[in-house]
Parts: C-alpha cells; sequence; structure tokens
C-alpha cells in the first residue's frame, strides 16, 4: 500500500512508544481538508479503545511530533478508534481476518477489475489469497490500494 512521507514519519514514531502496551496502531492519515490540514491516527485493541487511550496518545504523539519539529504546517491530532470498517493494512490484519469476507481495490486489475470482493484464505510473502466463487486470486500487498471487511447486519 502506498504511503505518503507524513505517514512514514508519525508510524515511525508511534509504533515504538506503543511497544510493550496492548494498543495497537491501525493507521495514519495525514490530509487537507479545505484550509486545514488533518493527522487522523487510530489505534485499537484487543477490549476496545477508551477515550482516556485516545487523550494519553494523543499528548504523546503531539510532544513526538514538536520534539522532532515533524510538521511544520498548522494541523489538527485526532486519535482515535478505527471503527467497524477499519482498512486491513498490515499482513496481520488480514491473518487476524482469516475467512471473513472483504472488499479489495486494488491500483492494477485482479480477475478484470479494480474492486473485488471474497474470503481471506490465507496471507504469506506480502501475497494476499483471496477466494471468489471458488477461485483463488494471489493480489500482492504493494497493489492493494484499500482493503475492508464486508459486514453483514
Amino acid at each position: 500500500m502506498r504511503k505518503n512521507p507524513i505517514y512514514q514519519l508519525v508510524t515511525d514514531l508511534v509504533e515504538p512508544t506503543l511497544k510493550g502496551s496492548d494498543i495497537e496502531l491501525v493507521d495514519v492519515e495525514y490530509k487537507k481538508t479545505g484550509k486545514t490540514w488533518s493527522l487522523r491516527v487510530f489505534i485499537d485493541k484487543n477490549q476496545g479503545v477508551t477515550v482516556n487511550d485516545c487523550q494519553r496518545l494523543s499528548r504523546e504523539i503531539e510532544d513526538l511530533i514538536a520534539i522532532h519539529e515533524l510538521i511544520a504546517d498548522r494541523y489538527v491530532l485526532e486519535v482515535s478508534s478505527p471503527g467497524l470498517d477499519r482498512p486491513l493494512k498490515k499482513e496481520t490484519d488480514f491473518i487476524r481476518n482469516k475467512g471473513k469476507q472483504v472488499l479489495v481495490k486494488t491500483y492494477l486489475p485482479i480477475n478484470n477489475s479494480k474492486t473485488n470482493t471474497g474470503t481471506i484464505k490465507d496471507f504469506s510473502n506480502d501475497t494476499l489469497f483471496l477466494e471468489n466463487k471458488k477461485k483463488t486470486f494471489e493480489i500482492s500487498l504493494s497493489n492493494i490500494a484499500q482493503a475492508k471487511l464486508i459486514f453483514k447486519f
């Protein structure tokens, strides 16, 4: 999955902070909405994220960014849970959700389409094995623009 430089810099700062805790960094977004830059940091944990988790991590991230002079522009920082439709980005995300239905959007077509749905059969060597209509397709992680679980209510 393609990432911008701020994504990688913030990820590199935050992940060591979370080592040893039960909180996982899910995603980082840095984008301009109107005249305002927004830095969104999505976190998760098995028991669910609390407001206290978000507040604590927000203060830590602000301090780290200021110390390292990472972002020159004014920005709004949001730390939150990714919600039910959290993106699948890492190997652990795909492995944890093996056997579940997923929607995958790719940069290059797979099976003549950039949007595919199916069941996660496996994930190894940076490759997603997606089963759709009893056929299994291999999708390289670098070709995945977006992947999300499909929920049926």
